[in-house]
């Protein structure tokens, strides 16, 4: 999956298991730093719900390993919008050090009015942004 946006974090001493590699619970902890320093990248703050148009949660978080990560290893943590729906956003993830793969993921958001907490459309100038950070030569 080609990167649209990548931010980079080092294990911390607290991360890591008995064995010394990240507790794999960690991972959507990076997942979630990223995602956010992707929509601050947009100009908006995530958990801003006039900004963004809604309040989005978690639907549906997967992960694959594909090796481990470390104390102290410098990990890139890549997000691209795969996909914009209605109402839901899946993101996908890729986290690598030195440019081998460590894990994959997909969180699908779904973007709710904050009144109601019941499933809304993803607010037009959202898509916009996404879509022309996504895609700048359309």
């Amino acid at each position: 999956m080609p990167s649209s946006f990548s931010h980079s974090l080092r294990v911390r001493w607290s991360e890591v298991d008995a064995y010394g590699v990240v507790f794999n619970g960690n991972y959507l902890n990076y997942f979630d730093v990223a995602i956010t320093e992707y929509f601050r990248n947009l100009g908006l703050q995530f958990t801003n719900p006039e900004a963004i148009g809604g309040e989005f949660y978690v639907r549906k978080a997967t992960l694959e390993y594909h090796g481990p990560a470390r104390f102290d290893d410098l990990l890139d943590i890549q997000v691209r919008c795969g996909r914009i729906g209605n109402s839901s956003l899946q993101l996908l993830l890729l986290i690598t050090r030195n440019g081998e793969l460590l894990v994959s993921g997909e969180i699908i958001y779904v973007n709710t009015d904050p009144a109601t907490r019941t499933a809304a459309p993803v607010s037009p100038s959202l898509r916009q942004r996404i879509e022309a950070f996504e895609n700048p030569s359309d």
